[in-house]
């Protein structure tokens, strides 16, 4: 498609001090951060950096904007310039102060409610500026009209001074700086990827938006990257195989986009060589990460454009049909809207509610894709035949579940032959440790609480589902009984209600071999029981490195740093040291110990796996157990230094 989105949403000229409009105060924000940002971790920490430069951003969607810079400078202070308007800085007709002021002091104080300042707006429903303000040690701000240059500091949301003007300028646009407050943040330490990820991907969905952003906090190691993109979700969707080392089928980035009323959609899709779909929607800029009507009107006409196509030129038997999973197999996609007035549900805007979208996105899939396809016969041809392919997969699979399931109805019992399972049947109180190794399988089984505690070891290496199609991954000896034990089915056989046990414990050896498949497992676990993972029931057992004894006292350390205390602490006056047993695997352990150190409630430690960024999880997923060699490469020795405690 050679059709390309530029629109501007324009606003009235005489935007102002009138356009600011105050719903509600701020007290709450300080005593209840969560509410407004998500948390008080990292999360919480980079959103504050999300707020302000949404702002500059609802200013560029409005068409008065072209550059944002944003940058970490010393002691982890963030700045964020624009060459948009400048807040309004003349009295609030209420309010009786700057406009400004309210902006950075009252919650709900905006442009975007209801005074024409913003047609389109993403932020967190307008409380951007003031909620950073309030949790931040400091904030400052620099607004330029042209003619002046404003000036107004805030100490944890507090003011003692009025705005003032500064200086004489002929340049627009806002100048935001602010440290977050160490009374409130777990850290307040940015992650310079984290941020980049995000940047980049407001400058993807933003055409010709440039943001420069840079990291200043040392001054030997400066990061600066800047993100412009003329091509915007097109290459946004090649960015996405490029990083993760997938070939695409053909090397057309299919794009069309479309405006109704004051609703406007852009769509980018390509088709690539693995089995796994990556679709991403986004309403006013903001990630929908469950969705929506967008992203469901998409999916639904998608797959009725790909089996009207194979009807239409005699590529489907009467009577036959693909289905979403087919036609999406392989498939990388973007999905933007945008709107006056996003209706989003949840507190984090995780789905989009507004129906007018659905016939809209819809009307538009149906007729820009088959309009492509029909212009474009061979591209159409091999996604119609990767569909085809993952059809077969499926009824493959679909016969070899229905096999195992007629195979478990005979035999006597249908739980796995290694499992050694416990007499609890309430999940609430039960847990099963998956083992690396028939011999740490049975110290476990042996030093376990047999109440509530299973086992099931596993013997030899996995499957790596990341490049096994469907119907070998329901065959596999190695899962099989993985997912026998666990009861839920996978896929779209999926059921959480039917796990037997509350915590799914991967236990493995402190090695490389031990980490492959802790990962293998991880690989698995995402693929096909994602639910097992959001919810909160994957942990990862950790079993110690060091044993440290002297006489009768003895220690167990984790870390090579808690071996030297412990030495240090049973050592006499460097007279007598203590002695120190290097585990290396788990199978070293005997019950009592293994059940001391790593199975016990009162003295194990576990950690818990969390999805923290979808997104994220499927590059890293791709790049390590993909087929590509040379992404896989880069990403160890970018993260090499972060490995600790693995024997090689």
């Amino acid at each position: 498609m050679s059709e390309e989105l530029n629109v501007n949403f324009n606003v009235e000229d005489d935007y102002g001090a009138s356009q600011i409009q105050v719903l509600e105060g701020l007290e709450a924000v300080r005593v209840r951060p969560g509410m407004y940002i998500g948390s008080t971790g990292a999360r919480g920490l980079h959103h504050l950096v999300y707020e302000i430069v949404d702002n500059a951003i609802d200013e560029a969607l409005a068409g008065y904007c072209s550059e944002i810079r944003v940058d970490i400078l010393k002691d982890n202070i963030i700045e964020v310039s624009d060459n948009g308007r400048g807040i309004p800085t003349g009295i609030h007709p209420t309010e009786k102060i700057s406009a400004a002021t309210v902006v950075y002091t009252v919650l709900h104080a905006g442009g975007k409610f209801g005074g024409g300042g913003y047609k389109v707006a993403g932020g967190l429903h307008g409380v951007g500026a003031s909620v950073v303000n309030a949790l931040s040690e400091w904030l400052e701000f620099w607004v330029y009209d042209g003619k002046n240059v404003h000036h107004q500091k805030f100490n944890r949301g507090s003011y003692d001074k009025q705005i003032e003007i500064i200086g004489e300028t002929d340049k627009t646009g806002t100048t935001v700086r602010f440290k977050a407050d160490s009374e409130i943040f777990e850290t307040t330490v940015y992650d310079y990827d984290i941020l980049l990820q995000r940047l980049r991907e407001q400058a993807f969905l933003n055409a010709g938006i440039k943001i420069v952003f840079s990291d200043l906090r040392d001054e030997n190691d400066i990061k600066s990257e800047t993100l412009y993109y003329e091509g915007g979700i097109r290459q946004f969707v090649e960015h996405m195989h490029n990083t993760r080392g997938l070939e695409p089928i053909s090397d057309t980035v299919i794009y069309f986009s479309g405006i109704q009323d004051d609703m406007v959609c852009e769509i980018a899709m390509q088709y690539n060589d693995s089995y796994n779909e990556l679709i991403l929607s986004f309403a006013n800029n903001i990630h929908t990460t469950d969705g929506g009507t967008h992203e469901n009107a998409y999916k639904n006409s998608l797959t009725k454009v790909i089996n009207e196509y194979g009807k239409k030129f005699g590529l489907l038997k009467e009577g036959d049909k693909l289905l979403g999973d087919d036609v999406r197999e392989g498939l990388t996609a973007v999905v933007s809207v945008k709107l006056t007035n996003c209706e989003f549900e949840g507190q984090t805007k995780g789905r989009l509610g507004n129906p007018e979208v659905r016939p809209f996105v819809e009307k538009l899939v149906n007729e820009k894709l088959m309009n492509f396809l029909e212009e474009n016969p061979s591209i159409a041809r091999a996604i119609f035949d990767k569909s085809v392919n993952a059809q077969k997969a499926r009824e493959a699979a679909k016969r070899a579940r229905e096999l195992t399931r007629r195979k478990s109805a005979l035999e006597s019992a249908s739980l796995p032959g290694k499992l050694v399972d416990c007499s609890e049947r309430d999940p609430e109180f039960t847990e099963i440790y998956i083992v690396e190794g028939d011999s740490a399988g049975g110290s476990a089984a042996n030093g376990r609480d047999r109440r509530y505690q299973a086992i099931l070891p596993l013997w030899g290496k996995m499957l790596n589902v990341e490049k096994a199609k469907l119907d070998r991954i329901y065959g596999n000896d190695k899962l099989q009984p993985v997912v026998t034990a666990l009861g839920t089915g996978i896929g779209e056989d999926f059921d959480i209600s039917k796990l037997r046990y509350g915590k799914v414990i991967i236990m493995a050896d402190a090695d490389v071999d031990g980490a492959h498949i802790r990962t293998l497992l991880l690989t698995f676990f995402f693929r096909f029981m994602r639910p097992l993972i959001t919810n909160g029931n994957i942990y990862l057992a950790q079993p110690p490195l060091y044993k440290i004894h002297r006489g009768k006292n003895i220690r167990y350390a984790y870390s090579d740093e808690e071996r030297d205390t412990f030495i240090a602490e049973l050592s006499e006056n460097g007279k007598y040291k203590a002695d120190v047993q290097r585990y290396k695997g788990l199978g070293e352990m005997d019950s009592e110990q293994l059940w001391e150190t790593t199975m016990d409630p009162k003295n194990r430690i576990m950690k818990r796996v969390e999805l923290l960024d979808a997104v994220k999880a499927d590059e890293t997923f791709t790049i390590l157990m993909g087929d590509k060699v040379a992404p896989r490469k880069n990403f160890i020795e970018k993260n090499a230094k972060y490995a600790v405690n693995i024997d090689i």
